[in-house]
């Protein structure tokens, strides 16, 4: 199973792809960022992303992908340009028909460290530990966006198929 991880933004949007392997040990496929360029009208900024990520699905052709929901509670302006980057990233996995599931930080934080308040140092060691790498995953952006894919895998053999 290969999951897409993406940690959303307008200016850094970070993506991990993780693949479990048949004895259950994970492995980092790709991680990185995609960036835009903050003097660009935010409509291109918008469209760079979605092509950023729709390349990535015809590259790698995940199985099923995890984004960050948002969490915000002061800055408003910069919630209403990182969910408009958000839904441009939704709209690209889906009409890639990429599943997606969608995690709340703590969720995350619980399901890499075991502690749903987990500072970013431990979650990027426990990261490094669990996908073997030899260091912490740069930048973190992309560091984050592993997280997110683990947590996928680790999640995906609870859910219910109705299919």
């Amino acid at each position: 199973m290969l999951s897409l991880g993406i940690d959303p933004g307008t200016a850094t949007i970070g993506y991990g792809l993780v693949r479990e392997l048949d004895d259950g040990s994970l492995q980092a496929v790709a991680y990185g960022v995609i960036t835009t360029t903050p003097d660009l009208p935010m409509w291109q900024r918008l469209q760079m992303i979605y092509d950023g990520i729709t390349t990535l699905i015809e590259t790698y052709r995940p199985d099923q992908s995890g984004v960050e929901e948002l969490f915000f509670a002061r800055n408003v302006t910069t919630a209403i340009t990182v969910a408009q980057g958000r839904g441009v990233i939704l709209l690209a996995l889906a009409n890639g028909k990429v599943p997606i599931s969608e995690y709340k930080p703590n969720h995350i934080k619980q399901s890499i460290s075991g502690y749903g308040a987990a500072k970013k140092p431990q979650m990027q060691e426990m990261i490094r530990i669990l996908l073997n790498l030899e260091k912490i995953p740069k930048p973190d952006d992309a560091a984050d966006a592993l997280a997110i894919a683990i947590t996928d895998i680790h999640t995906a053999a609870y859910r219910i198929n109705f299919d």
